[in-house]
């Protein structure tokens, strides 16, 4: 059983959840990966070199019985979890009036039971243990919506993480278990496309006039869980974008 810390990533196959999965390897943490299918999970370990203390869990992340393996597994494995990064997420832009029921089914179960279910049980978990770090990756349209991308449900929903991070680290607070948020903007990841035209309208959604990192949401989420006093924060990582209009 290892002494090193052990987190669990959710989303860990590409784009933002493989970058956090590798940062915390690269660290000498203890990873717990999850993702739909144990073939894209072990693609993303491939390309990490398969390293010893990455443990692949599949399963969709909507269902409690998810959650459930992949801190049993966790700690089978390394022994108990310090800290959860809630990453899986989807994001369907539209118009509210052509939005259709599967849309809405899909996103309530990726972006709001996908962050509960997994919550809920690091604090059962972390609270029994005294302390622990739970982060959610949300959205930063979510806290200063744009006219220019209709999105209602992301709005809806992530708008309600943003706030459920604030209620729930309230509620740990006594326990030691810190919970925080971070909102991308756009980041440089196969979810908005790879075309030059799509890039360039994306540069016009920040005051910079560029698109983050992964890397850039890395920062941040190692930030937080490298801090011992901070708790109930969302941090905008969107170049400005959540400053207002411009």
């Amino acid at each position: 059983m290892s002494s090193a810390k052990t987190v669990i990533v959710t989303g860990a196959s590409s784009g933002l959840g493989l970058a956090i999965a590798k940062a915390y390897l690269d660290l000498g943490f203890n990873v717990v990966g999850n993702a739909r299918t144990l073939a894209r999970l072990q693609e993303a370990a491939d390309s990490l070199g398969n390293p010893a203390n990455f443990l692949l869990v599949e399963g969709d992340i909507a269902l409690a019985s998810t959650a459930t393996r992949l801190f049993e597994r966790a700690i089978e494995a390394f022994g108990k979890v310090d800290i959860l990064i809630s990453n899986a997420g989807i994001f369907v832009p539209s118009p509210v009036a052509d939005y259709t029921e599967a849309q809405l089914e899909s996103i309530v179960d990726t972006n709001l039971k996908g962050f509960f279910y997994p919550a809920q049980a690091a604090a059962r978990h972390m609270t029994a243990n005294g302390g622990g770090q739970i982060v959610a990756i949300t959205a930063s349209i979510a806290l200063q919506p744009n006219v220019k991308v209709p999105a209602l449900l992301p709005v809806l929903i992530k708008g309600g993480l943003n706030s459920a991070v604030r209620g729930l680290a309230l509620e740990l607070a006594a326990s030691q278990v810190q919970v925080n948020g971070v909102a991308p903007g756009i980041i440089a990841t196969p979810m908005h496309g790879t075309d030059q035209p799509t890039r360039d309208f994306l540069k016009t959604l920040s005051p910079s006039g560029r698109i983050g990192t992964p890397q850039d949401i890395v920062d941040a989420v190692l930030y937080l869980t490298s801090s011992t006093f901070v708790s109930g924060a969302i941090i905008p990582v969107d170049g400005g974008s959540t400053g207002g209009t411009w």
